[in-house]
């Protein structure tokens, strides 16, 4: 109330009333008026989309093929594949491109057919080891055998 008389006591002195600052907030947006720009941003771009297609200066932007799911067979066909083109001299970039798959697929795949390998290896150096033991255990009851038969021919027994 005490501001409302003052002012009507300097508009009645013939000042001109000041304006009292106040901090400038902006008003919330409405969702409707929110809707509405982001309508007019897209209409936008869709005719500045259309313009680019029409022009030829533009290319035309590349489409995805469809992702496919290989097996494992058909992986390390890949694989076997990109490592020949990578032995006649041709850089990865270029050997995956033929392959039809991308650089960091190759690389996913390479990665885990190496673990397969390590744990593969793994296996046969055990199943080896077993072997070799096997195979000393037999050599040695031979060559025991065939020292008591030597030994009765020489009547050393």
């Amino acid at each position: 109330m005490s501001n409302l008389k003052e002012t009507e006591a300097t508009q009645a002195a013939g000042e001109v009333p000041v304006k009292e600052q106040t901090p400038d907030t902006k008003a919330p947006k409405t969702r409707k008026r929110t809707a509405q720009r982001a309508g007019a941003i897209r209409t936008r771009a869709a005719s500045s989309a259309l313009q680019a297609s029409s022009s030829k200066a533009i290319a035309s932007p590349t489409v995805r093929a469809a992702r496919r799911n290989y097996s494992e067979n058909e992986r390390a066909q890949k694989l076997g594949e990109i490592e020949k083109q990578i032995g006649r001299g041709e850089s990865i970039k270029a050997a995956v491109q033929n392959a039809g798959i991308s650089e960091q697929t190759y690389y996913h795949w390479k990665r885990a057919a190496g673990q397969t390998t390590q744990s593969d290896e793994l296996k046969d150096l055990v199943k080896l080891e077993e072997e070799n033991a096997r195979l000393k255990k037999l050599l040695a009851d031979r060559l025991r055998k065939e020292n008591a038969e030597l030994r009765k021919k020489l009547g050393l027994a």
